[in-house]
């Protein structure tokens, strides 16, 4: 198997609400829908970000673990510089986060904030100077 991801999957609560918050909110295009089931949005050359409505998720994968506090992941969005990570956040933030963690500057060098949608997913909006974060960001 080669590393590589093409899907990442979300299983949320409220998919209208979902909906709203990225192609409303965010701006962002679908791919792929079904109404009530499952909202597609390619977000990279070969990955697409699968947001699943919970009840189908759960007939297929399995229940969902119970969480009391953040779901132990983060999405990352990289930017070429600290101010793109603050209008990121303030984007995010006219488009409904519930929650939203200004940027600042980190140990290791860069400058990070978060946002959450409204399932309380968070996304990590970061400027990283060094090889590998500039690996990642679009050309041009």
């Amino acid at each position: 198997m080669d590393p590589r991801i093409s899907f990442v999957t979300l299983a949320v609560t409220d998919l209208a609400a979902t909906r709203r918050f990225y192609v409303d909110g965010l701006g962002w295009t679908p791919e792929l829908e079904a109404p009530g089931e499952v909202l597609m949005i390619r977000v990279g050359d070969r990955v697409v970000l699968s947001l699943w409505d919970r009840g189908h998720f759960e007939a297929e994968v399995g229940a969902r673990a119970a969480t009391d506090g953040v779901p132990p992941l983060t999405l990352a969005h990289n930017v070429a510089t600290p101010a793109e990570v603050d209008a990121v956040l303030a984007e995010a933030r006219a488009a409904g986060a519930p929650e939203v963690a200004e940027g600042q500057q980190r140990a290791w060098g860069g400058y990070t904030g978060y946002f959450s949608d409204p399932d309380g997913f968070r996304w990590e909006v970061a400027h990283n100077p060094g090889p590998i974060g500039l690996s990642v960001l679009p050309e041009g």
